[in-house]
């Protein structure tokens, strides 16, 4: 996801408090009653509402979390928080807002902590500037130990997450570049050409980072690593058609070594892969989520989608809608990147009318508020 980017369907997303009380409203009088009784004997006390809210993690503009997300916050309906380089002047800073955040969770009633995230991969990509990974992904491949040298950036992205009071980072990429300057080659986002130096290093930035405490996120299934430069699924829409076995062989296998290893997060590319599902981007791929991710790898973590609001997506409706693809798809937690706050509300709301009209599986939402517990509750 690009940091300066905020674009786009706000009149279509759900990008607005009209949006998401419009999507409320649709309810009608008997299904908001019968949300009101709602509940699962796993997530004792909660209500619809909270439920739908652990599995949307929410933006916010600037250096100050504005009332209504503390407000939700406080009322138990978010499952986390990203944050971008616009919202961070200073780790000193930001961790004075993680603060103030971990407070008004506190209140809400719900035992496991938010998500609290960011992109800190390493080089260009890292939120938190005055920390490491200093090096690019593609310079730690290229170091004259770059086994060590990942472990090292693992390690280094725990310690500045953790001073920053977050417990989850959005790394490490695992694509396999193809050429010199493509989409993941141009700001050295890409260990490596050779899938299994890719996955082999980032395996270990990832183990290292956990075992500091910090989750990490493998990305960006199944590979971006054919993408040429400016095919940015932020901007607009990406096709990679190379074959399955190339898919399989070569993009999918950089991540098998850190989902053997226990990695607690796969994000899904927004791209078509034609050779899997030529209909749907790969986060809306009940065939690439379900089939590939889960059946094929057999990953048992949680899944998190990229920015809802990405330009690749416009054909498939609101921010809104398409978080209700992304969970009918198999995709666990909903990345409402767009800075602001209702763009998340009309997510957590669309998600809402989903379950209680049917059009989304109740044992499946189930499993996936399941995964996303026992991933909050491994940590701080």
């Amino acid at each position: 996801m690009t940091d300066n980017l905020i674009t786009r369907r706000n009149a279509l997303t759900g990008g607005g408090a009209l949006a998401a009380g419009a999507v409320l409203a649709s309810v009608g009088a008997p299904l908001a009653s019968a949300a009101s009784s709602f509940a699962s004997p796993a997530f004792p006390g909660m209500v619809l509402d909270q439920l739908v809210g652990q599995l949307v993690i929410y933006s916010y503009p600037g250096l100050t979390p504005p009332d209504a997300l503390l407000k939700l916050i406080r009322a138990g309906r978010v499952g986390g928080i990203i944050f971008f380089g616009e919202n961070i002047t200073s780790t000193e800073q930001i961790a004075g807002v993680v603060a103030q955040l971990r407070r008004a969770h506190a209140t809400s009633g719900v035992r496991e902590p938010l998500l609290l995230m960011t992109d800190q991969e390493g080089g260009v990509v890292r939120r938190l500037k005055d920390q490491e990974p200093f090096l690019t992904a593609k310079q730690i491949g290229q170091q004259p130990d770059p086994k060590a040298a990942a472990t090292a950036a693992g390690i280094g992205a725990a310690a500045g997450l953790k001073a920053a009071g977050m417990n989850l980072n959005l790394a490490p990429v695992v694509d396999v570049y193809r050429e010199e300057g493509n989409f993941d080659d141009q700001f050295g986002r890409s260990f490596s050409s050779d899938p299994e130096v890719a996955g082999d290093l980032g395996m270990r930035f990832a183990v290292a980072q956990q075992a500091a405490g910090i989750a990490a996120t493998a990305k960006h299934f199944p590979g971006l690593g054919a993408a040429p430069a400016g095919a940015n699924t932020d901007l607009t829409a990406v096709t990679l058609s190379q074959p399955r076995k190339e898919l399989r062989a070569v993009d999918e296998a950089a991540f098998v070594p850190s989902i053997r290893a226990g990695i607690d997060l796969v994000m899904a590319s927004w791209a078509i892969y034609p050779a899997l599902d030529a209909e749907r981007p790969a986060g809306l791929s009940r065939r690439v989520i379900k089939n590939e991710l889960r059946g094929r790898l057999g990953f048992r973590g949680v899944t998190i989608t990229d920015a809802l609001e990405a330009g690749s997506l416009d054909a498939y409706g609101s921010d809104a809608q398409v978080g209700v693809l992304a969970a009918r798809a198999g995709m666990d937690v909903l990345l409402c990147s767009s800075r602001d706050v209702a763009q998340g509300e009309a997510v957590a709301a669309a998600l809402r009318d989903a379950l209680l009209r049917r059009r989304l599986d109740a044992p499946a939402f189930l499993a996936s508020l399941l995964r996303v517990r026992r991933l909050r509750s491994s940590l701080h």
